[in-house]
Order: C-alpha cells, then sequence, then structure tokens
C-alpha cells in the first residue's frame, strides 16, 4: 500500500485553478485527498472536475488577484496555495509580477505551509518583452513574499485540449500549404500531466523542494518545423511547409489583429529549452514523456475520415502494393 500523501485533508487554494494547466493540476491534487479550492475569475470553468471530488473535497471562489481582498478570501483557512495565472495581454506587471507577489505575502502572513510558482522558462525582468518581464518580476516578488516558494518553470505546455497542438492540427487540416513561423526555434514541449505531478510533489515537500527553481521540458527538443511535420503525419496530412524568413514573420507580428503578437514572436524566435544545469523533473521523481506518445490517438479528429483514416490509408497502400 502505498504511502498516504501530506497533501491528504489539506486545504490547497489554487489561483488561476481554471485554466488548461489548472484543470489538471486540481485533478493531481484531489487524487492525493487533499481538499481543493479553485480561485479563478471564471471558476465555473473548473466545474467538469466536480464528478472526481468526494463530497466537500472541490471548493470554488471566484477571485481576481489584482484585488487584495479576493486573495485574503481566497487564502482563508488555507493550507498550501498554488499561482497558475499568466497572460500575454494586459497589464502583465501587475497580473504576473505584483499580484502574485501579494498572493505570496499574504500566504507567508496566513501561515501556510507550501507555495508553488508557476513561471515559465524565459522569465527575465529586465527582458524587453511584457511577458517574459512580468513573470521575471513575479519570480522574484513571490521569492521575497515567501522565501520558501518552488518556482516551476515549464517550456511549452502540450496536452490532449491545449490550444497549441489542436491549433496546428486545425490549421493542417483545412490548409494545403502552410507558413511555419520560426521554424527552426527550439521548444522542449512539456506533457501538461508531468507539469501537474510535478506542483503536487513540490507542494508535498516543501523543506526539500522550497526555495528552488525547477525547469520544467519534455525529453525532446524540436524545432517548430519538426512539430508541425509530427502533428500533419498523426494526422495523416501531407501539406507544403513554407518556413517563413524571420524579416516577414516579425512584419506579420507587428500587424494588428493577427494571431500572433510582437512578444509572441520574439518569445518563439528566442526557443523554450532546459537549462544544462537546472533543476528538471527528474529532480523532482518525474519520468518526462514524449509528445510522440500522445500524437496518434489525438490527432485522430483531424484525419479526413476521423478513426477510421488510418485504417483506409493502410488499405489504400495494400492495394497500390499488390
Amino acid at each position: 500500500m502505498s504511502k498516504p500523501s501530506t497533501l491528504s485533508g489539506a486545504v490547497v487554494t489554487v489561483f488561476g485553478g481554471g485554466g488548461f494547466i489548472g484543470n489538471y493540476v486540481v485533478q493531481a491534487l484531489l487524487a492525493r485527498g487533499a481538499r481543493v479550492r479553485v480561485a479563478s475569475r471564471k471558476p465555473e470553468t473548473s466545474w467538469p472536475l466536480k464528478p472526481l471530488a468526494n463530497l466537500g473535497q472541490l471548493q470554488f471562489a471566484r477571485c481576481d488577484i489584482t484585488r487584495p481582498e479576493h486573495i485574503t478570501k481566497a487564502l482563508t483557512g488555507t493550507d498550501y496555495a498554488v499561482n497558475l495565472v499568466g497572460a500575454f495581454a494586459g497589464d502583465l506587471n501587475h497580473l504576473m509580477g505584483e499580484a502574485p507577489g501579494q498572493i505570496a505575502a499574504q500566504a507567508a502572513a496566513n501561515g501556510v505551509r507550501g507555495f508553488v510558482h508557476v513561471s515559465a522558462i524565459g522569465a527575465d525582468e529586465s527582458s524587453p518583452t511584457a511577458y517574459a518581464k512580468g513573470k521575471g518580476l513575479g519570480e522574484r516578488l513571490v521569492m521575497e513574499g515567501f522565501e520558501n516558494t518552488t518556482v516551476l518553470r515549464p517550456s511549452i505546455v502540450f496536452g490532449k485540449d491545449d490550444n497549441f497542438l489542436n491549433m496546428f492540427g486545425g490549421l493542417i487540416e483545412m490548409a494545403p500549404v502552410l507558413p511555419v513561423f520560426g521554424s527552426d526555434a527550439k521548444l522542449q514541449p512539456v506533457f501538461v500531466d508531468d507539469v501537474a505531478e510535478a506542483v503536487a510533489v513540490a507542494l508535498e515537500d516543501p523543506a526539500t523542494h522550497g526555495g528552488k527553481t525547477f525547469e520544467l521540458g519534455g525529453p525532446e527538443v524540436l524545432t517548430m518545423m519538426d512539430i508541425n511535420t509530427r502533428i500533419a503525419a498523426a494526422a495523416g496530412r501531407d501539406p507544403k511547409f513554407m518556413a517563413m524568413p524571420d524579416a516577414l514573420s516579425g512584419l506579420f507580428a507587428a500587424l494588428p489583429l493577427t494571431p500572433m503578437s510582437r512578444d509572441q514572436w520574439a518569445l518563439l524566435k528566442a526557443g523554450s529549452v532546459v537549462a544544462d544545469d537546472a533543476n528538471t523533473l527528474a529532480d523532482l521523481g518525474i519520468g518526462a514523456r514524449p509528445l510522440s506518445l500522445f500524437l496518434g490517438k489525438w490527432m485522430t479528429r483531424y484525419r479526413k475520415f476521423g478513426r477510421f483514416g488510418l485504417a483506409n490509408e493502410r488499405n489504400k497502400r495494400r492495394v497500390s502494393n499488390s
């Protein structure tokens, strides 16, 4: 029989728990017997998780972390806290810097036993991009407010319901020719369940993991062209990919109403790879799972004939080879 988790019965408040990563973090905590409070501007996005919780194990708090009084209410009676809030638009210094610092300071004042702050690879307070600057500011302020904070810096996070793989899958499904921006940019995609596990493991043992920063990446470093090619193959599609020159990509990102902002282009071009000397998933006892383990199943929806597409393609090859 496995050893009971130190989180069993404890109240864990997850700020930003209604988002993509948040839903997986909540599940990892529920599985350990924690009583989870989802603190989010739209907590109803996590209501589908209700069947996974025992009676009274899952709570919801409507919370805007830019309002200190909301943070105070959300932290009432909390044993452990997690901050997952992130964005690409708005006052990012406030949302991802000052507000997380306020969460950390209030958590420390309220006797919270452990705090995990999810940042991003490339976070840098001196960065010219608002996103990386806001994340960097947040890292400094949470450490100042709660010195035993565990900071997790994931690369691009993927999952079956993400906005990354599914965006490219949808584009590949529709278009026979596709531009690839930052085709040589190097990324280290990390599975969302592995990120959620990292959050839970760090919370379970703040004495060991607190005060440290971990960079979370998968077992493979891939370029944007690699990723697009793999998605197309898994979807049974054969589009023509066109690597776009950096100058043209930068011009595109500068235009209004495009799906990629200047900051997003700058971050993509810089890449997102775990540093050689960083603490990693392995240091948390977690084996990173590769993108290739899941793509075949997840990209079925983008096949020409859905789940029957692969069988049809195999039959065509058999006929052509006979």
